[in-house]
């Protein structure tokens, strides 16, 4: 990735100044990058739970969500590499196995052995990578809208190549920033989703896609993404899986996760009607109740109050 890419990342002092849940984030180094990561929840004996958004978001995402889920977990929400206010890796380090390895990395210098992991979309790949590389051994996995498989058909013949093309580009995270600045286009691309969200997402939103160097890190992640290897080994997860789908996704088909139910012994699917790719951002509660009421399900649960 290039040294521009590289300088053009969002600065916390001056960008993050109005992000999302400001007081529960921190920076930490691990793997070779400067990560931001933000953690919710007091109760020291309460499970743990690892949120991973997906391509193009950041932390901003679980704006709604990680605090409701504070309530029964301690959570660890990190901005994945490249994105947000985390550092750039090398091409390596954007791929599915690089990423798996990174968060690895960023699990062990937090000390954090997650229960449970919610993943969205292209995060879901990433916490089942985590789990079949043997990175983490959580009780279960929730997938949101999860992006599992390759793209089909024309798409797929024609989205890989000219992802590592406009990767390989030194331009044009800066060209496709500079079109992020207009309202048009980030309407388009939220309108994409099949998802309506509100003025905080929204924000959030402008300020990654109109930045460089964010840009950059999805860029470069869709360029090195190669979804085949997780498909062909999914059946063999040996924890449970739970996908959460929106009825209205229009960027990861709901018909998706029916066809990995079928390959993944113990997967479930729920669908959640009137909404998009962006479900838990547009309605957080209806999100959290499926995931805590999963978690019992497998035998995650909180301690009692003290008193």
């Amino acid at each position: 990735m290039s040294a521009d890419a590289r300088g053009d990342r969002l600065d916390w002092e001056r960008d993050g100044r109005d992000w999302p849940n400001r007081a529960a984030s921190r920076f930490v180094e691990a793997g070779g990058l400067r990560w931001h990561v933000q953690s919710f929840g007091a109760m020291h004996d309460a499970p743990s739970l690892l949120l991973l958004h997906g391509t193009g978001a950041a932390t901003h995402s679980w704006r709604g969500l990680a605090p409701r889920l504070s309530a029964t977990f301690r959570v660890l929400a990190p901005d994945l590499p490249g994105h947000g206010f985390t550092g750039l890796p090398g091409p390596r380090g954007l791929s599915l196995p690089g990423m798996a390895e990174a968060v690895a990395a960023l699990l062990a210098a937090t000390g954090t052995a997650p229960d449970l992991i919610v993943g969205h979309s292209a995060g879901a790949a990433i916490a089942a990578r985590l789990v079949l590389d043997s990175h983490a051994a959580p009780r279960g996995l929730v997938g949101l809208n999860p992006a599992f498989r390759p793209f089909g058909g024309l798409p797929g013949q024609l989205f890989l190549p000219a992802a590592r093309w406009l990767g390989g580009l030194s331009a044009a995270p800066r060209l496709f920033a500079r079109l992020g600045e207009s309202p048009a286009v980030l309407e388009r691309l939220l309108r994409g989703t099949g998802s309506e969200i509100g003025d905080d997402g929204r924000r959030g939103y402008a300020k990654l896609v109109a930045n460089a160097g964010h840009v950059a890190g999805a860029l470069g992640m869709m360029a090195h993404w190669d979804l085949r290897p997780l498909e062909r080994e999914l059946p063999r997860l040996p924890c449970p899986l739970l996908m959460i789908v929106g009825a209205r996704d229009t960027t990861v088909p709901p018909e998706q996760a029916l066809g990995v139910q079928r390959r993944v012994p113990g997967s479930t699917v729920e669908t959640l009607a009137g909404l998009g790719h962006l479900a838990h951002e547009e309605r957080p509660d209806q999100v959290a109740d499926r995931i805590t009421a999963f978690a019992a399900r497998i035998g995650i649960t909180t301690p009692p109050a003290p008193g």
